[in-house]
């Protein structure tokens, strides 16, 4: 057998046992609505549609939080059942049950009740919940207790109950602070067309003679947007068989005795818009030759009715979807409706005033509600929804709501203004260009460091407009940016919950960030996860500034490392969990940090849970982070640009190693290689040939770099060798995993460690010896280890730290030990053994 609605097949002898909702009433099932979160179109293999379960082979969509796949036609019928990852105000639960969503399972998947494999590349077979991910075939997952306890994750995972953000008027993307990218901008329009040539695409016209083609539009919305379904039906058909099948057409389950017909002219004629009026009259005046060939209109309609059952969902109850049931006639109005309704919800002694009736339409892309107006006739709503669309009738829901003060509360962070100001400053800059109404908006939180404020906003309509205003806002040269945070109740944070603040560079090692940050929105709750690109890491930090014990997980490169290191560092004293522990997941291109505390080389694509799992059974180690003052004492007069005044001081934070001559020099040229043609690298295999290349041309250098700088070590003259290159080393791996110490003992030395607080210099002594050590065959020049240095430069000489290049002009230059050791998280050695 094989459903006409949603294309669901069975054999004869299982149809007793299925369990499947059909995609037409999968609206009623919905417990709390919930849209989507869909971003730009794409293409997904053996992947299948949720609504009408065939796979995609065009471009299609998929829901950035949750695991909805969905045809480019289809989307007007997948209904609004994301997974909640935050309370709203609207229809809010503390106990969470399994989330289930059907099919695209990887074939090997297990049931987690009789542990047959339930996953399927050939169909959408197979349940899995999206907090938990267990997994049950749709005969067995009926049996699994609903409560869901989050799984193997749960410490990490932030629970969407302590999660808060009102978010009535920002799209689902701005919301999980998603970046839009270039695509998305046009994807309103596609829809439009997407709609009609998807579903023309199902049934071409036939050529069979005795079968027909209709177009059907199923209201006056879907006749202005363009929007029709096609269906074949035999030519001499009977009416109630067109019905059927345009209903199914719609994902409509009703009787279709309760629908009719319209021709698209007579339609013209009755409606009050201007629909391509002069079209439709020359059509009907056509002769029937042309008939063959143009697929003929028609709208359907719901008949009137006199009296109706409809069902009252009351807001208030947490769990389960009960709904209650009233008759209504013509002369019902939405206030006799709550009088009704009082009684049979136990609630007859209240006053009405107390409560409201709300219709609540649950899109795949917006959850609109409406309060209806009390002296409104129910009928007469129920006949301007059919109007506008019948599949909307079938997409909306009436709730019965206490009327209570709703407070409206948007927290909005806004980054890139000048640093070093005071609140009061902040607010008057806001205020000439913002425009910022005082009595709804707030500044709740400074960073005067950072040059960023957070809003507090009574008013949703003022909280776009501002977000908007802010993208196309430029202060000294810089543009701000917006994000929109959600408040995290730290109180409701059960004891033994951990979670992990998870930031993504989407920009660094071969591009492989975007799928990460797909992946880590899917395992965990996409509020935890932070985009680079996106504000920075300050969002982040202040999203968790009240949670009381939490951990850090930073995909980037050793760069991207240092940032987030650097950000910590400044907003530690705001912070209740003052010292998280970080994890790395390497991204990069040297990758020296991960490799040391056992990450890995670089991330090739392991599966992302695996990644969580380790990050929870990770050890904590300290760190040494150094500070280093670079102080330019006279001008720089060799170089080229000629600047006269001396530079002010500058500090820079290090993790990893600082660089002097050779070694900076080859970073230099690889980094204005990169800015010229940044396209070129995006693989980890090219950037390291670039090196190599750069390297090559610099063989013939002369060695006198001793002779340009002066080295003091805890206040002691330390006189140089012969070299080219002089390194400052904090951890032992130096240039994507070489050992530059190397591994003898030496009595003059202690053996390095990364939280001994003493840095170890070497030396080389040009390109062929860090080619040398980089292939492990030698090691570097031991010079001296100790907590403090001063280095003096004669001449304009090229420094790194951490892999960030420049020419630092002759002056002097101090490390020194930087405040507390950071925690870091060391991938666990048992994993390693399986």
């Amino acid at each position: 057998f094989i459903s006409t609605v949603c294309n669901f097949m069975s054999h004869e002898k299982c149809l007793k046992n299925v369990k499947i909702p059909c995609s037409c009433i999968a609206p009623s099932l919905v417990r709390v609505p919930v849209a989507h979160c869909f971003g730009p179109p794409g293409h997904y293999k053996r992947k299948f549609c949720t609504v009408c379960r065939k796979s995609l082979e065009s471009p299609a969509f998929r829901c950035e939080v949750c695991e909805l796949h969905v045809h480019t036609d289809c989307i007007l019928f997948a209904c609004s059942d994301c997974r909640q990852c935050h309370q709203d105000g609207h229809l809010d639960h503390d106990t969470y049950h399994h989330h289930w969503r059907e099919g695209n399972l990887s074939s090997s998947a297990r049931c987690e009740v009789c542990k047959k494999t339930c996953g399927s590349s050939e169909v959408l077979s197979g349940m899995r919940c999206e907090w938990c991910g267990i997994m049950a075939h749709a005969a067995c997952y009926v049996i699994v207790t609903p409560e869901c306890t989050f799984g193997r994750l749960r410490n990490m995972i932030l629970p969407p109950s302590c999660v808060q953000l009102f978010s009535r008027n920002f799209s689902k993307l701005h919301c999980f602070r998603i970046s839009e990218n270039l695509q998305t901008e046009s994807d309103e329009d596609d829809d439009v067309d997407g709609s009609t040539l998807g579903s023309a695409k199902d049934i071409q016209i036939s050529t069979d003679s005795s079968k027909q083609t209709l177009k059907i539009f199923d209201g006056n919305d879907a006749v202005k947007r363009n929007q029709f379904r096609l269906i074949s039906v035999p030519r001499i058909a009977k009416n109630e068989e067109v019905v059927e099948a345009a209903l199914r057409a719609y994902y409509i389950n009703d009787d279709q005795q309760e629908y009719e017909l319209q021709t698209f002219t007579q339609q013209v004629l009755l409606s009050d818009d201007v629909i391509n009026r002069n079209d439709a009259a020359e059509d009907s005046n056509l002769g029937s030759v042309f008939r063959e060939s143009v697929p003929e209109a028609w709208i359907i309609r719901a008949k009137p009715k006199d009296e109706e059952v409809i069902r009252i969902y009351p807001a208030w109850l947490k769990v389960g979807m009960a709904y209650v049931s009233l008759r209504v006639n013509k002369d019902s109005t939405v206030q006799t409706v709550i009088k009704e309704v009082l009684p049979l919800l136990g609630r007859q002694t209240e006053c009405l005033q107390n409560f409201k009736l709300v219709e609540v339409l649950m899109g795949s892309k917006q959850v609109q509600r409406m309060v209806l107006d009390n002296q409104e006739l129910i009928l007469n709503r129920f006949k301007d929804i059919r109007k506008t669309s019948i599949r909307q009738m079938n997409q909306t829901r009436f709730y019965i709501v206490e009327n209570s003060k709703s407070i409206v509360q948007v927290n909005l962070f806004v980054g890139g203004l000048p640093p070093q100001l005071s609140p009061e400053e902040y607010t008057n800059i806001l205020k000439e260009e913002l425009a910022i109404k005082t009595n709804v908006v707030s500044v709740s939180h400074v960073y005067q460091a950072q040059g960023a404020v957070v809003l507090q906003i009574s008013c949703f309509s003022e909280a776009e407009r501002i977000y908007m205003l802010v993208k196309d806002t430029v202060i000294n040269d810089k543009p701000l940016n917006a994000v929109v945070i959600p408040e995290v109740m730290a109180s409701k944070i059960p004891q033994n919950c951990c979670p992990l603040l998870v930031f993504v560079n989407p920009k660094s090692g071969g591009l492989k960030g975007r799928d990460l940050l797909y992946s880590f929105r899917k395992l965990l709750n996409p509020h935890q996860v932070f985009e680079l690109t996106n504000g920075g890491p300050l969002p982040g930090f202040h999203t968790f500034s009240k949670v009381p014990s939490f951990r850090v997980l930073v995909c980037g490169g050793d760069g991207t490392v240092g940032w987030v290191l650097g950000a910590l560092e400044e907003i530690r004293h705001k912070l209740v969990c003052s010292e998280p522990s970080v994890a790395i997941l390497p991204l990069g291109t040297g990758n020296d940090l991960g490799r040391v505390l056992r990450w890995g080389a670089g991330y090739s694509g392991e599966d992302p849970y695996s990644v969580l799992v380790s990050v929870d059974e990770a050890d904590d180690v300290l760190m040494d982070r150094w500070t280093i003052l670079l102080d330019a004492e006279e001008p720089a007069e060799g170089a080229e640009n000629g600047i006269a005044e001396p530079e002010p001081p500058k500090i820079v934070q290090m993790n990893n190693y600082c660089g002097l001559g050779i070694d900076a020099e080859l970073s230099l040229d690889f980094h204005h290689a990169r800015e010229e043609e940044p396209g070129k690298f995006n693989s980890r295999f090219h950037n390291k040939g670039v090196y190599v290349k750069v390297g090559l041309q610099k063989i013939s250098h002369t060695r006198n770099l001793h002779k340009d700088i002066k080295l003091q070590v805890d206040q002691h003259e330390v006189e140089l060798p012969s070299i080219e290159g002089l390194i400052f080393i904090n951890i032992p791996s130096w240039g994507s995993g070489a050992d530059l110490w190397g591994s003898e003992s030496d009595n003059r030395f202690e053996k390095p460690r990364i939280d001994d607080g003493l840095l170890e210099v070497v030396g080389v002594t040009g390109v062929v010896h860090m080619g040398q050590v980089q292939g492990g065959f030698r090691s570097g020049i031991r010079i001296a280890q100790g907590s403090y240095f001063r280095v003096t430069l004669l001449k304009p000489i090229p420094v790194q730290v951490d892999g960030e290049p420049w020419i630092q002009a002759p002056g002097q230059i101090i490390i020194s030990a930087a405040g507390p050791k950071v925690h870091m998280l060391k991938k666990s050695k048992q994993k390693q053994k399986k």
